[in-house]
């Protein structure tokens, strides 16, 4: 008898955990929202992983290009006075008012492609310039000495005291007392002056004129 009395009290403790499982069915139903709230829990602990690290904000990454750039030759070299247009990719940095001033000009190296002169007007100057890059327009000088340099190239009618040129120049050259053609240069225009001299390898296309005297006179 005894051993019956054990199991009769065992019974009551397997229908509690049938109760217990049984509310647990019954509330899967009513968690139906779970879901719904679930992924924004997910999202609020993972969404900062999504996020890119170390990757520089284009306006900070534009600044750095600019200021790290290697800056071209420039165009011209030597004291003169200029009017006209002046592209500019790269800085600027200076002070330019009604009184007077200055600014420095930093160009970014051109890729070979471009054909847009650097400077594009009138170039007046005294004793000596040099030009290196792309120029045109009119070159002015009563007395002065102009050399345009092997690489460069000069769209622009030029006068001047001497010429001597060892580029590109697609003009009438007026030299009031000297004119000279290096090797390599190509001078697609007219030429008049008191003295020419024409080294080899200098290609000219065009009229000549040589004056006898200085005044003038043919």
């Amino acid at each position: 008898m005894p051993p019956a009395k054990v199991a009769l009290k065992s019974e009551p403790t397997v229908t509690t955990q049938h109760r217990i499982q049984t509310r647990i069915v019954h509330s899967s139903p009513e968690a139906g929202a779970v879901p719904s709230a679930l992924p924004h829990e997910v999202t609020r602990l993972e969404s900062p992983k999504l996020w890119p690290v170390g990757v520089p904000s284009p306006p900070n990454s534009r600044r750095g290009d600019v200021a790290n750039f290697q800056a071209r030759v420039p165009p011209i070299i030597g004291e003169a006075t200029f009017r006209g247009w002046l592209p500019v990719d790269g800085i600027i940095s200076g002070q330019l008012g009604s009184n007077g001033g200055g600014f420095t000009i930093r160009q970014r190296p051109r890729n070979g492609a471009e054909c847009e002169p650097e400077l594009n007007g009138e170039i007046r100057f005294k004793d000596l310039l040099r030009v290196n890059g792309y120029v045109a327009g009119r070159i002015l000088s009563e007395k002065g000495t102009l050399i345009v340099a092997t690489e460069a190239r000069v769209d622009a009618e030029i006068e001047v005291g001497v010429a001597v040129i060892s580029g590109t120049v697609n003009g009438n050259v007026i030299g009031h007392e000297r004119v000279e053609l290096s090797p390599g240069a190509v001078i697609m225009g007219n030429i008049s002056t008191n003295s020419l001299a024409v080294r080899p390898g200098a290609f000219f296309h065009g009229d000549c004129c040589v004056w006898k005297e200085k005044n003038g006179d043919k």
